[in-house]
């Protein structure tokens, strides 16, 4: 399991790092980065050097936002979802990777 956090995180302690400043937050902060998180994680497919990339991104513009005395909301709106999905821009989503997936076995057990 360790050597896939590696390969999929890279450096472990750079993923540390990264979970010890979103700690550091303040609450709304916090709370809004986790739920970020989670939704980026579920709708960006790929090895995750994508999503580590767009948390890191998220991750320093909530660290300076924070430290300007902004609140969250007003960096990413009231429409988080959409937040997330400007950010997602450019990556490949799981629905698309699903989408190929199912036609490519459909194809592939049809062939057969």
């Amino acid at each position: 399991m360790s050597s896939f956090l590696t390969k999929v995180l890279g450096d472990k302690e750079e993923w540390k790092a990264m979970e010890a400043r979103a700690s550091a937050l303040p609450r709304d902060y916090r709370v809004v980065y986790a739920e970020v998180k989670s939704y980026l994680w579920k709708f960006a497919s790929g090895d995750a050097t994508d999503v580590i990339a767009l948390l890191k991104g998220v991750l320093e513009l909530f660290t300076a936002s924070a430290a300007q005395g902004k609140s969250v909301l007003d960096v990413t709106g009231t429409d988080v979802a959409s937040f997330c999905d400007a950010r997602l821009r450019g990556t490949t989503p799981h629905l698309v990777t699903w989408r190929t997936s199912l036609n490519r076995n459909i194809a592939k057990r049809l062939a057969a």
